[in-house]
């Protein structure tokens, strides 16, 4: 393998944003943002929309967290109404 051409890989804690739930794990990505976690140690947060705490396939329930629709999701966004 060549030297210095592959990303470091390091610890980073992955946050559910619907849900709040983290979990450490590895990545070649990383964040400004930091956490502390349990073991006392700060590693970088990347926020992500779906974990297995939040996917209708792992939790058994489905979500509905758009009932308006986009038209109407836009409309209320920009004041057209």
């Amino acid at each position: 393998m060549k030297e210095a051409i592959h990303p470091t890989y390091h610890s980073v804690v992955f946050r559910d944003t619907s849900t709040g739930f983290m979990f450490l794990s590895g990545s070649t990505k990383s964040s400004n943002e930091t956490v502390e976690w349990e073991d006392g140690n700060t590693y970088p947060v990347l926020n992500v929309e779906v974990s297995s705490d939040s996917h209708p396939f792992y939790t058994g329930k489905q979500k509905f967290a758009d009932a308006g629709g986009r038209v109407d999701k836009f409309k209320k966004k920009y004041g057209m109404e």
